[in-house]
């Protein structure tokens, strides 16, 4: 039985959508490690730091839950911390190919680590980091949208 999972993502920001699969996903796992990475194609809204900080705080009462961050491949990574799974949402936007391929690349670089692929409830299927991002920028009310510790930390930034 694999026990640990990481959660990978640059979460930026974190949403209600990550938060529900994050949730549902601590009922098959002992241990969940949201890592926080660098994505060199994207421009965040917030610091890496900051991320961190932001889910540190959300989750300090869940002591399943770890956050950290990392600039490298996840699979090292998931290696290093003799991780065996790595979580994924899916939603019905045309998430599944790009997801199967990050999958079968990640078993070949780390033919130990097994991929999870948990589907976004349908109340949050349509909710993405850059959408949330650009409402924010806009102006718009992105409390619907973020866990409220989340919006509150992105309000005070």
């Amino acid at each position: 039985m694999i026990k640990k999972a990481i959660y990978a993502g640059t979460f930026d920001p974190f949403t209600n959508g990550h938060q529900d699969i994050l949730i549902r996903s601590l009922e098959l796992f002992e241990e969940v490690t949201i890592l926080i990475a660098i994505s060199p194609t994207k421009q965040p809204l917030s610091s890496m730091e900051d991320r961190v900080a932001m889910l540190k705080e959300h989750f300090k009462n869940e002591p399943k839950i770890k956050v950290d961050s990392w600039d490298g491949l996840v699979v090292d990574y998931a290696r290093k911390h003799k991780i065996g799974a790595m979580l994924r949402g899916l939603r019905p936007t045309g998430d599944f190919e790009i997801e199967f391929q990050m999958a079968s690349m990640n078993q070949k670089l780390y033919p130990d680590l097994e991929t999870v692929f948990l589907m976004t409830r349908g109340k949050h299927y349509f909710i993405s980091s850059t959408l949330v991002k650009e409402i924010f920028h806009h102006g718009g009310d992105i409390s619907e949208f973020v866990p409220p510790t989340i919006a509150k930390y992105l309000v005070k930034k």
